[in-house]
């Protein structure tokens, strides 16, 4: 009998494929004999690019038409970044796989190699993330914020042909593009909190399609999926994404899942930290719980607050230029 060829989904950027990459070449040493081919979709949020991430909403953005391309057959499985990915999915499917993940952490990329603490009153900081925004005015309200977007390399070129003193991008992104070298220096995920699930890979196939969620079930990684599900559960119950400045950070210490959560104002004015504990088999639940504990504790009010999700804006301080 002919062997099936799989057709993987994924974004056209240089890291979505690379990424796609790497899942394909696990699961070709997991089974030599697989056909897997690439296909690739645009999404709406590669298509638009001259307007911040918090402008445009952020259900589905980079994710939502290669979802469509799962139901209707035309590809096999997809490969997504897991922070990306809405908490909920279209009825129909299923995220198959959580990969091991990759370093969590933002790390800070600035020009004369200047350190966090070395950058100058007044300097000028890229980032088209309001949770990035919110952390890094609530340490330094000092610096400005100009907002960019984005593949890495799109990115990389506006800094470098621009006159902003320093950018903020994800460790994962970097890491597996081989641009490490470009990194200044590392924040602590326990610190400065990372959108939840970053630096993991999501593998999404159809939820009837039994013999490939046995294939990739080979890429499933316990401990990404249980930290990411506590993250991704708290965000879920703060209904954040793009346009909330909602971090959250798990990590395992023997068989205890640690939970760090934060929400915050645009301007880093106010924020609301906590952490909780509780068995790795308790992943959803201690999401739910520490999300509770920020509501109650004046994250609530917080969100209340915030500019309507259609209209939500940078502090008075920010600039737009152009994903972060």
């Amino acid at each position: 009998m002919k062997e099936q060829t799989l057709i993987l989904g994924t974004r056209g950027s240089k890291l979505a494929l690379i990424q796609s990459e790497q899942v394909k070449a696990a699961l070709l040493r997991y089974d030599p004999a697989l056909r897997i081919e690439m296909r690739i979709i645009q999404t709406q949020g590669d298509r638009i690019l001259d307007t911040a991430l918090s402008k445009i909403g952020d259900k589905g953005l980079f994710t939502k038409e290669i979802e469509k391309h799962l139901l209707a057959g035309t590809i096999d499985l997809a490969v997504h970044s897991l922070k990306d990915m809405p908490t909920r999915q279209p009825d129909g499917l299923l995220l198959a796989a959580v990969t091991q993940r990759e370093d969590p952490a933002d790390v800070l990329i600035s020009k004369g190699n200047r350190s966090w603490s070395q950058l100058p009153a007044g300097a000028v900081i890229l980032t088209g993330s309001l949770r990035r925004r919110a952390q890094v005015l609530a340490s330094r309200p000092d610096l400005r914020i100009q907002d960019v977007r984005g593949n890495i390399q799109t990115r990389l070129a506006a800094f470098e042909g621009g006159s902003a003193d320093a950018m903020i991008m994800a460790a994962a992104g970097l890491k597996r593009a081989s641009l490490e070298s470009r990194i200044t220096e590392a924040f602590s995920p326990r610190q400065f909190l990372p959108a939840p699930g970053q630096g993991a890979l999501a593998v999404e196939i159809r939820r009837d399609d039994r013999r490939l969620a046995g294939i990739v079930s080979v890429l499933e990684d316990a401990a990404s999926r249980a930290a990411t599900t506590a993250e991704r559960t708290l965000l879920a119950r703060l209904e954040g994404g793009c346009q909330v400045p909602i971090g959250a950070y798990a990590w395992l210490e023997a068989d205890r899942l640690c939970l760090k959560g934060l929400i915050a104002d645009l301007e880093g004015k106010r924020g609301i930290r906590g952490q909780m504990e509780g068995h790795i088999q308790e992943a959803a639940s201690l999401g739910e719980r520490l999300a509770e504990d920020l509501l109650r504790r004046g994250g609530r009010e917080i969100l209340e607050e915030l500019p309507p999700r259609d209209s939500a804006s940078p502090p008075a301080n920010a600039t737009r230029k152009g994903n972060g």
